[in-house]
């Protein structure tokens, strides 16, 4: 059997969703750590790694052009349905940030002066921690395939952690329920969701719930920010109690997360007793009893 996968997921930003992974990762043993957040990655912030590979990835397909055949005949811009092309000096030059790799152009170009190759979207790094093997990742800003760069860094993590025998991969998911979320939760053996009590974590809550649950992945619950707002506390219980998801734990609104992040610290190492003796060890201990007691 694999590496069991535990990803932390929140439906909405801001929620504390890095934060918290950041605190469970010195109380997992045997882990290796991906960070699935390509679109905005910043686990590396609190974990420091030190970068061991850096692997370009090309998840993508764009049009160029080859511009010693091309004779500005046009015929690629008239097709081009999302505007990419358009003629310079008697040449065709293409916008990749508009290309979407449909290969219209090429089909239609009498000279074929135009062909569909690979395109950059990313970088893929592996690298240690003083925690463990850390695989993940950066998309290009204004690429639009980061999950497809999810599923890479997934793949990685895995394979590394068979080398290495991690019986574990925790994993920092992005927010939200778009498809780099689909790409983090398929096939993970439990999302952590971490919310909290206002509307919109409510809200949000629900509606990545409702994509974990689509995707029959077991998911568990944990409150942060507690004390922020009561008026949702009891919403939160009566949703988590009417689909039996259970509530891991609660975490107070509290200073002390916030001074580690903004020292570049771990919260649960900076201050090892917070929000209570214990906490982090008893949290991975009921992660981890969810899923190898499945």
């Amino acid at each position: 059997m694999g590496a069991r996968e535990f990803v932390v997921i929140s439906g909405k930003g801001g929620a504390g969703k890095t934060s918290v992974t950041a605190c469970l990762v010195p109380r997992f043993s045997r882990t290796l750590i991906a960070d699935c957040d390509v679109d905005a990655p910043d686990l590396d912030i609190l974990l420091k790694p030190e970068i061991g590979r850096k692997e370009e990835i090309s998840a993508a397909r764009k049009a160029v052009v080859l511009a010693d055949k091309c004779t500005g005949c046009g015929h690629c811009r008239k097709v081009c349905r999302f505007g990419a092309v358009r003629l310079e000096g008697g040449v065709a030059r293409i916008e990749p940030v508009k290309c979407e790799g449909c290969k219209v152009c090429t089909l239609v170009c009498p000279a074929e002066a135009l062909a569909v190759e690979p395109w950059p979207t990313g970088d893929l790094f592996e690298s240690r921690t003083a925690y463990g093997p850390m695989v993940h990742a950066r998309l290009i800003p204004g690429e639009e395939v980061s999950g497809r760069l999810v599923s890479l860094v997934r793949q990685r993590a895995k394979e590394i952690a068979r080398a290495e025998g991690c019986g574990n991969i925790l994993i920092d998911g992005p927010p939200g329920v778009a498809c780099n979320v689909i790409s983090s939760l398929t096939g993970a053996d439990l999302a952590l969701i971490v919310t909290e009590p206002t509307a919109a974590g409510f809200h949000d809550m629900k509606r990545v719930w409702e994509t974990a649950d689509g995707l029959r992945v077991k998911t568990a619950l944990l409150l942060n920010k507690t004390g922020l707002s009561g008026e949702f506390m009891k919403p939160i219980y009566d949703f988590a109690a009417e689909r039996n998801i259970p509530v891991l734990g609660e975490i107070p609104l509290s200073d002390d997360m916030r001074r580690a992040v903004n020292r570049r610290r771990i919260p649960s190492v900076e201050f090892p007793d917070f929000p209570f003796p214990r906490f982090w060890e008893t949290l991975v201990e009921k992660m981890k009893k969810l899923v190898y007691t499945s």
